[in-house]
Parts: structure tokens; C-alpha cells; sequence
């Protein structure tokens, strides 16, 4: 059996609830980033033992929370030692307008996850593009290289679309159905 684990910080709560969607859809266990950046006690032994890790951070400024980058910063530990080397990685985000800059997270993400040696996990799914397209349809915001959501500043997070929840769910289906095809591929 694989183990996903979804690590993340949110600010308001949204990201939190794509974080909650993108776990669901995968089976994963959720590791919060607190408000100073930190993990809790065990929680870096979680994500060694993981065979995926799924990232998240809303986007702040065209990048990820100073929070996730505390933590990002911090696994300079496992990098050193290539812990983290060969596991699946995947990240999402959220941020208050449509584009808000999310690719760019996106990239920090998938930088980060390169530096350790992991392998990306794209969403594999076609974005809602055509003019018959409703803000509720799978991967309206449009990404390939992870999750993007968006929920407008005066929103709460209960407030998040279905659609933008559901591509999160389905985001995490496809990385845990990757980790077990790598880790499957692995032991054979």
C-alpha cells in the first residue's frame, strides 16, 4: 500500500479545504504547516516515510506563504541526505483572483520538489475551455502542472466552488493512482 501525504499551509481556510478535497481524492494523510511556519512533533518522519508528497500553499505576492517557505527552507535536512529522492511530488494553490499569479507558485513548488529529486505529477486533466464552459467544470482555472483554485477575497472557504473542490479531489486520485504505479514499478 502507498503512502500519500499532503502537506500545506493555509492562511484563511481555503487552502485548507482544496488541501482536505486533494486528500480525500487521494487517501492521503494531511500535514498543516501552523502559523509560524513549523510541523508538528513526527511529522518529518511522516513525510520520509511517504511515497508521495502532495504540496500546497495559497499564493501570497506571486509565490508561496512565507509559512511554506519556512518549511521549504527546512527540508534542507532531508535534501542533504536525498530522503525525499524518487518519491512522487505534486503541488496545488489558491488565491483570490482567477489568475493571481498561481503558475508561479506552481513553479516554486515543482523547483522545490525538483532540488529533492522527486518525480512531478501533473493533473493530467483538460481544462474547461471551450464557450459552453461553466465556472463549476473540472479544471476551469486550467492548469496542467497542479491544482489551482480560486475563491474571491470576501469569500469564505465554505464558499469554494464544488467544481474547483472536485478538480482538487480528482488532482489527488491521480497522483495516489501514480504512486502506486512508480512504487509498483519499483518493486518488480
Amino acid at each position: 500500500m502507498t503512502k500519500v501525504v499532503v502537506v500545506y499551509h493555509s492562511g484563511y481556510g481555503h487552502t485548507k479545504k482544496q488541501a482536505e478535497a486533494v486528500a480525500q481524492g487521494a487517501g492521503a494523510a494531511l500535514i498543516p504547516i501552523d502559523a509560524e511556519g513549523n510541523l508538528g512533533e513526527g511529522d518529518w518522519a511522516t513525510l520520509e516515510a511517504a511515497d508521495a508528497i502532495i504540496m500546497g500553499s495559497p499564493t501570497y505576492m506571486g509565490s508561496v506563504s512565507w509559512q511554506f517557505k519556512k518549511f521549504a527552507d527546512a527540508s534542507s535536512k532531508p535534501w542533504f541526505t536525498q530522503k525525499w529522492k524518487n518519491k512522487i511530488a505534486a503541488g496545488f494553490t489558491n488565491s483570490a483572483t482567477m489568475n493571481g499569479d498561481k503558475l508561479s507558485t506552481l513553479h516554486y513548488l515543482f523547483t522545490l520538489a525538483m532540488q529533492h529529486g522527486m518525480v512531478w505529477v501533473g493533473t493530467g486533466m483538460m481544462p474547461a475551455n471551450s464557450k459552453a464552459a461553466q465556472r463549476n467544470d473540472l479544471n476551469y482555472v486550467g492548469s496542467f502542472c497542479g491544482a489551482m483554485s480560486t475563491s474571491p477575497s470576501d469569500a469564505s472557504p465554505e464558499e469554494m466552488l464544488p467544481g474547483d473542490l472536485e478538480t482538487a479531489r480528482q488532482f489527488g486520485k491521480r497522483v495516489a493512482e501514480a504512486a502506486r504505479q512508480f512504487v509498483a514499478g519499483a518493486q518488480a
